[in-house]
């Protein structure tokens, strides 16, 4: 197989931004559960982290998942049937097929699902797809806004 139809068969047909506060755990392990192997999509798995802690969510959600579970390393491309996870004290966006790492400021609000869903929406527009999957604060509102506004789809 040639190096360019191998990279473009590893591109996912759309890419799943899914939200979860601290507490979603369980939400993320039941819906990994469910999914098949070969979706055909990527998965970006966008959850609210204590910054002060490594996070063994990766590991954890691997036994959930049919797919290959990793967490984000700043200039990752993505590929089609993998799950990804943000590390602790990190935003990330997406620009064509790369995933970019920034440290947020401890000392401001963040909101890291609203942060991705944007950068999701103008890489993917329509084929973008948002899931919220619990939480009680606004995180991921505005990040829906403009997933909607390119047509993209809201879970």
């Amino acid at each position: 197989m040639n190096t360019v139809h191998q990279s473009v068969s590893l591109k996912p047909s759309c890419v799943v931004g899914i939200g979860a506060s601290a507490g979603g755990l369980e939400a993320l392990q039941q819906f990994l559960t469910f999914l098949p192997s070969n979706t055909g999509m990527a998965f970006v798995i966008i959850q609210h982290l204590a910054p002060d802690h490594k996070s063994m969510l990766a590991g954890i959600l691997e036994k959930y998942s049919a797919m290959p579970v990793t967490e984000i390393r700043d200039g990752m491309t993505i590929e089609r049937n993998h799950v990804y996870m943000i590390p602790p004290r990190y935003n990330v966006e997406i620009e064509e097929d790369v995933l970019h790492l920034k440290e947020y400021d401890l000392g401001i609000i963040n909101h890291p699902i609203d942060i991705f869903f944007r950068s999701l929406a103008a890489a993917y527009e329509n084929r973008a797809v948002a899931v919220i999957l619990s939480g009680t604060g606004s995180d991921g509102t505005s990040g829906i806004r403009s997933i909607k506004e390119q047509n993209g789809v809201i879970i």
